[in-house]
């Protein structure tokens, strides 16, 4: 039985309007989400993951920023075009989302215990009575010891990982269908990432959570993801089950990221680099955006943008490679 669609991305932009000119951050951005997966939005710093994740529950600062086109469908509804109201009631209980830095993200007057029990009293009014033993529950399932002492701490009295497993715990806190982790082991030592990575597993299994993970670490995508889309210059250029990404990528960027893996089986003196750097996103080159970092570009690709291109059944790039009508393949 084919697993339900629970969230539809379709041709996403959003785009900031500056002083020095319009901000691309995100560029057409499609992608689906079904039940129980965990999809990985991979790509260098300054791609469009993050703005992509606080779009499609409109986080970002309105002005400068704004969705100019597309569709975000959750269940059938337009999270771009519903009333605030509604958004609000969907924020937190039904998409979560972890952020990136949880230092900045939680409030420094308020105690741990008081900012996860705010949100549970806000979305399910009938826990009220229970929402410290709900808070303690969860702080005790994201392995923080003493967790009933722990909810009377501040953030600043708090380690890294402790903070970022506590807002796991807050963002879990309503239960939602969806969770979006926001590079939420940037900040943490290795001991630290792997037990985040761990309950990450252990909670979509268990609850049949849905999960967009957002990395620049390849290797975390091979440990959590069931498929992964490659995110450039604010557009998806390839999305395919993990193993595909992996051990078939298509697109000559992935193709670039995971050639950057170190490898301790390889003797190798420097390890390969993509040349260049990530386009400004005022100034996106025409064509297909990567042309100017890519070894295999041909005149078309600086003109004429590629699209969407099925590679095999389960994996699609956006690249002039795999198009016939340019090669001559078939």
């Amino acid at each position: 039985m084919a697993a339900k669609t629970i969230l539809e991305v379709k041709d996403l932009k959003t785009w900031f309007y500056t002083r020095r000119g319009i901000v691309k951050a995100v560029n057409g951005v499609s992608f689906t989400l079904d039940e129980g997966e965990c999809l990985c939005l991979v790509g260098e710093s300054g791609c469009g993951k993050s703005v992509t994740a606080l779009s499609i529950l409109r986080l970002f600062d309105s002005p400068p920023g704004k969705i100019v086109e597309g569709k975000v469908l959750y269940e059938g509804l337009d999270l771009t075009t519903c009333a605030m109201p509604l958004l609000r009631s969907i924020r937190g209980k039904d998409i979560a989302m972890v952020f990136q830095n949880a230092q900045s993200a939680l409030n420094p007057v308020f105690t741990i215990g008081d900012q996860i029990e705010e949100q549970i009293n806000t979305h399910m009014p009938h826990h009220d009575r229970n929402s410290r033993q709900k808070a303690t529950a969860l702080l005790e399932e994201m392995k923080i010891p003493e967790a009933a002492e722990a909810l009377k701490m501040y953030p600043h009295q708090m380690s890294g990982g402790m903070k970022q497993r506590a807002m796991i715990a807050m963002g879990l806190s309503c239960d939602p269908r969806i969770l979006i982790a926001d590079e939420p082991t940037t900040a943490v030592d290795v001991t630290i990432r792997a037990q985040i990575i761990y309950i990450l597993q252990e909670l979509k299994a268990r609850r049949n959570m849905s999960i967009i993970f957002i990395t620049h670490d390849l290797s975390l995508v091979r440990e959590i993801g069931d498929r992964a889309a490659v995110v450039y210059a604010g557009k998806v250029v390839e999305i395919a089950p993990v193993e595909h990404i992996l051990n078939k990528p298509a697109h000559p960027y992935t193709i670039g990221l995971i050639s950057c893996l170190p490898d301790i089986s390889a003797d190798l003196k420097r390890l390969p680099s993509i040349p260049g750097n990530t386009p400004n996103p005022i100034d996106i080159p025409s064509g297909c955006p990567f042309h100017p970092r890519c070894p295999s570009v041909m005149d078309i690709c600086r003109t004429v943008e590629p699209e969407m291109l099925n590679i095999s059944g389960v994996q699609i790039a956006a690249c002039h490679l795999y198009d016939a009508n340019v090669t001559g393949k078939r």
